[in-house]
């Protein structure tokens, strides 16, 4: 079975990524939450997450890894070699990797946007050297998803889903996505 990982760092959007794991296991997908640099994370807004393992060469089994936003998690995933180095042999291996909001940083310090399409945060695309910025909600381009931030967690977790092989509609259908948001069944 397809598993993925979500990177949880100090700092990191609470919202984003505690959505992507719940929309995973909502999936019945395997789901990691790996810590950066400890299995306690303090977010953005001071919520402390407890996750499932800490950052180790064992995130190269994974079929996915998922970078969720918010600048201080953002900026503290760009500045680990450990991470970058991993991230670089995952893109070789045409592994997924996804990153939504400020992450493509991230992305873009493992040299994974070279020639890509990308889109993220608005303000975060002045900070980015490679690639090619797109205004879209989400822009899939080869093995890299990205996202814009934190009000398009969902449909950035149900496309990730959907990229691992997982039935996000079903999902979808049972947390009321329709209801909530103007959203055809393809989106």
């Amino acid at each position: 079975m397809a598993k993925a990982a979500v990177i949880f760092a100090n700092g990191c959007e609470e919202g984003e990524a505690l959505t992507i794991v719940d929309i995973f296991r909502r999936a019945e997908l395997t789901c990691d939450m790996v810590g950066l640099d400890s299995d306690e994370i303090t977010g953005a807004h001071d919520i402390v997450m407890k996750t499932d393992k800490v950052l180790s060469d064992d995130l190269k089994d994974y079929d996915m890894v998922i970078l969720p936003g918010g600048y201080g998690g953002a900026d503290n995933m760009r500045n680990n070699d450990h991470l970058i180095a991993l991230l670089q042999e995952m893109n070789r291996a045409g592994k997924k990797i996804a990153a939504i909001c400020a992450a493509p940083i991230v992305l873009d310090r493992a040299g994974l946007l070279e020639g890509k399409t990308f889109t993220c945060y608005p303000s975060t695309a002045e900070k980015i050297a490679s690639g090619n910025h797109s205004d879209n909600k989400i822009v899939v381009d080869g093995n890299l998803i990205t996202s814009q931030g934190p009000a398009t967690a969902y449909a950035f977790g149900y496309k990730c889903v959907d990229e691992l092989g997982g039935d996000s509609l079903t999902v979808k259908k049972r947390m009321v996505y329709f209801n909530a948001f103007d959203v055809k069944e393809d989106e």
